[in-house]
């Protein structure tokens, strides 16, 4: 049984952009900034510390991932 509300949260005909805010709303938000900047410290510190091993090629492929992933909100908000 689901809770109280939760079914008309599913049954909604809003739209999923009407909680899309603006690119420079989304660019200047606390969370936004806080995860670029860790994906890309991220990435720093695989060049760093070095590309020896298959584990280190991954760790560049997550936090690239993850920088793509901050990029496509920018990409998705409106103008």
């Amino acid at each position: 049984m689901l809770r109280p509300g939760v079914f008309d949260v599913l049954t909604s005909n809003e739209a999923p952009e009407s909680h899309v805010g603006s690119r420079k709303a989304t660019m200047m938000s606390f969370e936004w900034l806080g995860q670029t900047a860790a994906s890309l410290c991220w990435i720093i510190s695989v060049f760093v510390y070095g590309l020896s091993s298959t584990g280190d090629w991954l760790q560049l492929g997550a936090a690239s991932c993850w920088m793509v992933a901050n990029l496509a909100t920018l990409a998705s908000a409106k103008a």
